[in-house]
């Protein structure tokens, strides 16, 4: 939907609402030139705790067999 800014001063909130309610874009044009758009607003989807460290551990060597380090506690 394309609006000059005259017409969206003066029904601003009415569109804004139909924005949100009917998902459209509204493009805000200035003597004939577009000059911003107005779109829903989508709210970031929380990311989910399952599977977010998938793929990011790796293992290096057996992680059972001793490092031959001594320990305080063999002291």
């Amino acid at each position: 939907m394309i609006v000059p800014a005259g017409e969206f001063k003066a029904k601003c909130l009415k569109m804004m609402d139909e924005v949100q309610n009917r998902r459209v874009h509204i493009t805000v044009t200035k003597h004939g030139k577009p000059v911003v758009s107005v779109v829903p607003f989508d709210p970031p989807q929380p990311k989910k705790a399952f599977g977010v460290l998938a793929g990011s551990l790796t293992v290096n060597g057996d992680l059972i067999e001793p490092t031959g380090e001594a320990w305080e506690a063999d002291v």
